[in-house]
């Protein structure tokens, strides 16, 4: 059994990784190592997620039932225990599967449903949350071989959660500088146009039953599956999921997320159920991708900096072209105060001028022309 000195050790690695890593794939990968160097686990599934829907994007993971992947992501997304939006209102982010269910794990859907068929002995689950948003959550599952989770392995995979929640929104914001960076000093990457809105039909188990031509180019855009799922994006299972939870009463938060592209290009996904016409008990479930509006895309800036409040919509008032006159007056404060609000923003985002700071959070297609020119400094 690992010790508490060595656990301890292991968290603190952690956090250097979190400090010195900003890909958030990389920082994964090194975290997995060091976590699994103390805490052995058969499978795990890594997922981040939208700060402020808590719905998962861009994955990580190794698991037994590949071939599964949708009733998977379907049955994580129902069952209520040890599920990430549960853990963040919790003192302790993380938790054990035999911990939650009083040692009856069939009491989980997932386990019940799933997991049991794979010999999955136990779960242990954390989430990576902040003031800011959640950034994502981590499953380790053990086997038979393996055994259970302890309190201790628990105890230490909560110590580590808020230095991951940390690093994880870091690599975020270092996503958007990189972005920038691509397009030169202080410009956002040149791209080409976004395909137009695609919209695909998942049936109540998440089975694709239809799509609209410009789905193909989207897909393609997206983090391909693992077989035999390549061409379904698990960002796409995951929001027609989270609406499958939010209509059982699961979780209430919305089934959207935001995904980056690279290159400065964000998709935004929502799911909704399609209105046929028909009288049916379970309608499908329609799942809209579309190129990130500015709004949004300055909600998911705002977060991955930790701008205040006042600062994100002095950032959206500023985007919609207003100088330094007509923003003191909108936010009711003094001309120098909104000069010294951005030297916060640029600080936080490092950048030096208004142009710089909006060709990051926009992107250059989204900047408007009223924006543009009033966006010249501070």
């Amino acid at each position: 059994m690992t010790t508490s000195r060595a656990l301890g050790r292991s968290v603190e690695r952690i956090g250097q990784i979190c400090r010195d890593v900003h890909d958030d794939k990389e920082l994964r990968r090194g975290v997995l190592a060091e976590i699994g160097a103390v805490v052995p686990f058969s499978a795990y599934a890594w997922p981040l997620s939208d700060p402020e829907s808590a719905t998962g994007i861009s994955p990580m993971a190794r698991t037994p039932c590949p071939v599964e992947l949708p009733e998977l992501i379907r049955l994580k997304y129902l069952t209520p225990h040890c599920r990430w939006t549960r853990l963040m209102a919790e003192r302790r982010p993380a938790m054990t599967l035999l911990m939650v269910t009083g040692g009856h794990p069939e009491r989980s859907p997932l386990w019940n449903g799933l997991l049991n068929r794979y010999g999955v002995t136990d779960v242990l689950s954390a989430v990576f949350a902040d003031k800011h948003g959640c950034w994502g959550w981590l499953d380790l599952w053990r086997d038979r071989e393996d055994g259970t989770f302890s309190g201790t392995e628990t105890d230490y995979l909560a110590a580590a959660a808020p230095l991951l929640a940390a690093g994880l929104r870091q690599s975020r914001a270092a996503q958007w500088r990189r972005d920038t960076e691509v397009g030169g000093p202080g410009l956002p990457a040149v791209r080409k146009s976004l395909p137009p809105q695609a919209v695909l039909v998942l049936d109540e188990r998440l089975a694709l039953v239809g799509q609209t031509t410009s789905a193909c180019n989207w897909l393609e855009l997206l983090q391909r599956g693992p077989r035999p799922y390549e061409g379904i994006p698990a960002e796409v299972l995951n929001v027609a999921a989270q609406l499958l939870a939010r209509a059982a009463g699961v979780d209430v938060h919305p089934a959207m997320s935001r995904v980056p592209l690279g290159d400065g290009a964000w998709a935004l996904l929502r799911s909704t159920r399609l209105n046929t016409g028909q009288d049916r008990a379970s309608p499908p479930l329609a799942v809209t991708i579309q190129e990130c509006p500015a709004a949004d895309r300055l909600e998911a800036f705002a977060r991955s900096f930790a701008l205040t409040p006042q600062q994100h919509r002095l950032l959206g008032l500023a985007a919609s072209g207003l100088d330094t006159a007509e923003l003191a007056a909108a936010l009711q404060i003094r001309p120098y105060t909104v000069q010294d609000q951005f030297k916060a923003v640029f600080t936080a985002c490092s950048v030096r001028s208004r142009t710089a700071l909006l060709g990051m959070a926009l992107g250059a297609r989204l900047i408007s022309g009223d924006a543009a020119a009033g966006a010249g400094g501070l």
